[in-house]
């Protein structure tokens, strides 16, 4: 996959270039047919089929610094609609709860600063989904975002993006096992990066509510500009609000006609009081996640 990194300043040009493997000749073609025809090169490129629309639309997105996977073979899953359909409805909506978060959980505060956890009450609500939407639009923006898998029960973050199932990540990390450099960058959103939840421990709430999780918490929130951290579904134990408390700020993710009214009820209130910051509840309608 092409490395956004490395096209900052480039042309619009220079970048459809690289990416269809342009040689001289098929340069020069387009430029003499941008001068007949007085269009951009682009344009040129995609009526001679040299280039796809899809092309010139990435490219374009490359410049102004909006990098989504818009190219092939894709590695993203496509429930990660910012990221594989930035343009559609669904990622619109994400980009206007990243308006509102950036406003209350990331404002700019005396006191500490906070990382956002991302809760359900049920296995199933779309937690995971909202979780990687979210740091995947914060991503397209400047500056560094985080997305930390605490799900250390069910987790399914790496699967979403294509990367590896590694024995290390947050487990390893939290058992004193963290040697190994966990945090792994994502080619296709060069701002993201992911901290996988690793092998699944049989302690789970017992390691996120030790010292360690705190002092990783600390480390991570001095390094990076977002941090957005998955939770086990409630159902599963205090693990949420436990995570919850820890990162200062908490959203609720449920199921409209699906999640009960009293569980859903009491893991707002309990949100509500361990948390410097309670984001609300989003009712979620995308397919079953």
């Amino acid at each position: 996959m092409t490395n956004l990194a490395d096209m900052p300043t480039q042309t619009i040009g220079d970048i459809i270039a690289r990416i269809n493997s342009l040689d001289a000749a098929q340069i020069e073609t387009i430029v003499q047919y941008q001068k007949k025809h007085g269009v951009k090169f682009g344009e040129a490129a995609v009526a001679l089929r040299l280039a796809r629309p899809e092309d010139v639309a990435w490219a374009l997105s490359v410049q102004f610094n909006y990098p989504y996977e818009g190219r092939e073979p894709q590695t993203l899953a496509p429930e990660l609609v910012v990221a594989t359909r930035p343009f559609e409805a669904a990622a619109e909506f994400f980009r206007d709860m990243r308006s509102r978060l950036l406003s209350t959980v990331f404002a700019p505060r005396p006191a500490r600063r906070l990382a956002l956890a991302v809760c359900s009450t049920n296995m199933g609500d779309g937690k995971t989904f909202f979780a990687a939407n979210l740091a995947a639009s914060f991503s397209q923006l400047p500056g560094r975002t985080l997305l930390i898998d605490a799900d250390l029960r069910t987790s399914r973050l790496q699967s979403l993006f294509g990367t590896p199932n590694d024995v290390v990540g947050l487990s390893s990390t939290l058992a004193g096992r963290g040697e190994v450099d966990v945090l792994r960058p994502l080619p296709s959103l060069p701002n993201l990066f992911l901290l996988p939840a690793g092998v699944t421990p049989p302690n789970p709430l017992e390691l996120v509510q030790g010292h360690p999780f705190d002092g990783l918490m600390q480390e991570v929130l001095t390094q990076f500009d977002h941090v957005i951290v998955d939770t086990p579904a409630a159902a599963h134990g205090a693990d949420a609000r436990v995570i919850a408390e820890k990162c200062g700020a908490a959203l609720m993710v449920a199921r409209r006609g699906v999640s009960a009214v009293s569980t859903t009820k009491a893991l707002v209130e309990s949100l509500q009081k361990s948390c410097e910051v309670f984001s609300g509840v989003l009712f979620n309608d995308h397919g079953r996640r």
